[in-house]
């Protein structure tokens, strides 16, 4: 039996175990979407980091830095400033509202259920593009190490997601996010250590070897963020994407108040800080040991398996083939982690959302509502097995940048708005979610990547392959024009306050409607009820 082979093996039963376990504690919808709302900030922390450290920040990053050098650092710098963002303005409102999905949080506040389904239809589309991008990496990884075929390779990773997600719920996830983060901070410091090792054990000569290779390139802006208006746009997307990420946004649900919310985006941003800066290291060391190796490249020069696979092939040349398996292994186990949290994220908005909140108004069956989320975690792996198709061959870090503009242009400034913004009406809410989705999806279908990229065209029709600087100035925009021209009265409703925790107090009653100066509100609560 292979390295790889036992490695994957290991890591796969383990992720079952944990599976069976969460599942036997999973009684009930709060402990299938918020692990129970009872997670310690250091858990919740290590788990939130394990959610954002996807195949992209692990594989695409690694294989950027190979490819382009410096241009991979935007990448880093631009979703690590997100971080102190999403504590300052969106943990402790979040928590406060005590839901169980982003789409419930922004609907929570008018009585329309358009803006309840323009939230759903953005969370759907924002993870679905996001299980994409995971799908990718892992079709590659497997590809590369078993000579599967794509289809069947992405599709074994479906099949494990919909088993961790359906039996254990939001537990397991997190469970499996907690030692994947782990798991990902080792991988990074052995591989960091061995390229350093290389070197003396000098940051410094590692740096001018790659200066001399790349002629001082790639330590230098590279062609890909040669428009200054094109690196703006990327790295604005990057902050602000994270603020609208449902998988992320769901982890405030899971602590028991908004300190606790805070301290976890404290926690969270120190690993994911201390993660990329070892893949500078990890990076710039794949560039100047991996690039010039001709084991790893093929007959006409390009990198076995492509760009993505360069962490493999540097793990490789460090420490032979066991040393590669561990980090396949890690390499698989993240990206099934992140599947779950991306699954987490759109059963909830299928069955909590769409079913029992818009479609039954609230008088759904708990128990039909829990099937309904098993079968919409499937139905969302097949729906990104097939769409993924189309993806395959492009970097997994550019991908990422992609889903970040969209979350950044749809979710982020209906969210944002919604918990700080009196002004805001539910027409405002629906124009800015709109505006915001449709800009980000029609820029980047009209842009470079997929316009010349993938159909062919001579000349894109939208200059850039980033969209958020031109369509998150727009959805605001549309939010806050649709808000001030609506005249309509009773915008807000009282279901917007906080939910009641039954042991300590009474529950939020349905008295008339609530004025915009009662927005947002200041209470918290210890415990979610179903």
């Amino acid at each position: 039996m292979s390295p790889a082979t036992v490695f994957f093996l290991l890591f796969i039963a383990a992720s079952l175990l944990l599976t069976r376990r969460a599942a036997r504690l999973t009684r009930s919808a709060d402990d299938f979407y918020t692990a129970g709302g009872q997670l310690p900030a250091w858990q919740n922390g290590l788990a939130l980091a394990g959610d954002f450290l996807s195949a992209a920040a692990f594989l695409g990053s690694i294989g950027m830095y190979l490819g382009q050098g410096y241009d991979s650092l935007v990448y880093a710098v631009g979703t690590l400033a997100g971080w102190p963002l999403l504590m300052l303005l969106l943990a402790d409102k979040l928590r406060a509202l005590g839901r169980y999905s982003v789409a419930e949080v922004v609907a929570s506040r008018f009585d329309a259920r358009s803006v309840r389904l323009m939230s759903i239809i953005s969370s759907l589309t924002i993870t679905l593009f996001y299980l994409i991008v995971q799908l990718v990496g892992a079709g590659k990884l497997l590809q590369l190490l078993f000579g599967l075929p794509y289809l069947a390779a992405v599709g074994l990773v479906v099949l494990l997601m919909v088993l961790q997600v359906g039996l254990g719920g939001m537990l397991a996830t997190s469970w499996l996010q907690m030692t994947k983060a782990a798991l990902m901070l080792l991988c990074a410091l052995l591989l960091a250590g061995g390229v350093l090792q290389r070197f003396g054990y000098s940051a410094p000569a590692l740096f001018a070897q790659v200066d001399r290779l790349s002629h001082g390139q790639a330590l230098l802006p590279g062609k890909s963020l040669s428009d200054p208006l094109d690196a703006l746009s990327l790295g604005l997307g990057l902050s602000l994407g994270l603020l609208g990420l449902p998988h992320i946004l769901l982890r405030f649900f899971t602590v028991a108040d908004g300190r606790a919310a805070r301290h976890s985006v404290g926690w969270a941003t120190g690993i994911v800080g201390l993660f990329f800066l070892l893949n500078i290291f990890i990076g710039y060391g794949a560039l100047v040991l991996v690039g010039p190796a001709a084991p790893f490249h093929d007959a006409a020069g390009k990198l076995l398996g492509g760009g993505n696979m360069a962490a493999l092939h540097l793990a490789a040349l460090l420490g032979g083939p066991w040393l590669q398996a561990l980090i396949a292994g890690v390499a698989f186990a993240t990206i099934l982690a992140v599947l779950a949290g991306l699954a987490m994220a759109g059963a909830s908005a299928i069955s909590h959302d769409l079913y029992a909140l818009w479609l039954c108004r609230g008088q759904a069956d708990p128990q039909r509502e829990w099937q309904l989320s098993r079968l919409a975690t499937l139905l969302l792996g097949v729906a990104a097995v097939l769409l993924s198709t189309l993806f395959q061959n492009l970097n997994i870090a550019f991908l990422v940048g992609l889903a970040f503009a969209i979350a950044a242009s749809s979710n982020f400034p209906v969210l944002l708005l919604t918990l700080h913004w009196r002004g805001l009406t539910a027409r405002g809410a629906l124009a800015g979610g709109c505006c915001g989705m449709l800009a980000a999806l029609g820029l980047i279908i009209s842009g470079p990547t997929v316009w010349v990229g993938m159909l062919g065209h001579a000349r894109p029709l939208f200059p850039y392959a980033n969209p958020a600087l031109f369509s998150i100035p727009l959805a605001f925009a549309a939010a806050w024009l649709a808000s001030v021209l609506d005249k309509t009265p009773g915008r807000s409703i009282d279901a917007a306050q906080p939910r009641a925790d039954t042991a300590n107090q009474a529950p939020v009653s349905s008295g008339p409607a609530m004025q915009q100066t009662d927005w947002p509100p200041a209470q918290h609560r210890n415990r979610k009820t179903t």
